[in-house]
């Protein structure tokens, strides 16, 4: 039997990349999305414990179609670590219709449809399982210009509970992980005094990394958190303490 599957969402880039790299350094197997190919993915094809198709986390026909490939691939996934996601401000009274759309059928409504298309297959081909949600901070406190973004985020953790509940019985577990400021492009476009702010801020006295969050992830689809589920995780250098 090979290793234990884990599906990624949108892990070409950014956060997504590195939990790739993590998970397949850590041994795993590996299925991840995007809509399109990136310089990492291509990077990766030749490995044996890596799979890439492109999908869209907007489309189910496309999740669908993915799923099934990468259960063709590697069988059925022990895991699945829901990252894709947008990220548009603006004040509400303002925002245009089509990005709220954008915020919700990404963030929100594809991370629904690819959790349950994962769960059909955990529940007739495994014993156990491990959901992990990148939420964020913004959805557990709330930040101006960022209602609907994080509208999405709190929806994410509102899943968690609910999902940890319904699956709990069948030992899949379902726990949120909710990082604060990392360095990725998501936050390239705060200017020099909103980077100061956020340092200042925060206790450790700078914004994380991707590989901040690498170690929690790891932990959670470990059996060391074998009683760990329906959490948020909160990994954000105290910001929100």
């Amino acid at each position: 039997m090979g290793s234990p599957h884990i599906i990624v969402s949108g892990g070409s880039r950014g956060l997504g990349q590195t939990l790739v790299r993590g998970l397949l350094d850590a041994n795993y197997r590996v299925s991840t999305f995007s809509r399109r190919p990136t310089e990492f993915t291509e990077r990766l094809a030749g490995e044996g414990n890596f799979f890439f198709a492109t999908a869209d986390a907007s489309d189910s026909p496309s999740l669908s179609a993915f799923v099934k490939s990468a259960g063709a691939k590697f069988g059925c996934p022990y895991g699945l670590i829901n990252c894709a996601g947008v990220a548009i401000d603006g004040v509400l009274a303002t925002m245009a219709e089509q990005s709220i759309d954008k915020l919700l059928s990404t963030n929100l409504r594809g991370m629904i449809l690819l959790t349950k298309l994962v769960v059909r297959r955990m529940l007739v081909g495994t014993s156990r399982g491990v959901i992990l949600n990148i939420s964020s901070i913004i959805g557990v406190r709330g930040y101006s210009g960022l209602s609907v973004y994080a509208s999405t985020k709190a929806g994410m953790d509102g899943m968690t509970r609910a999902l940890a509940r319904e699956l709990g019985p069948r030992r899949i577990r379902v726990n949120s992980i909710a990082p604060g400021y990392l360095e990725t492009e998501m936050t390239r476009g705060l200017d020099q005094r909103q980077r100061e702010q956020i340092v200042r801020r925060t206790p450790l006295g700078r914004l994380g990394v991707p590989d901040d969050i690498v170690g929690p992830v790891l932990f959670l689809f470990s059996d060391a958190a074998s009683f760990i589920t329906g959490q948020i995780i909160v990994v954000d250098g105290g910001i929100t303490t």
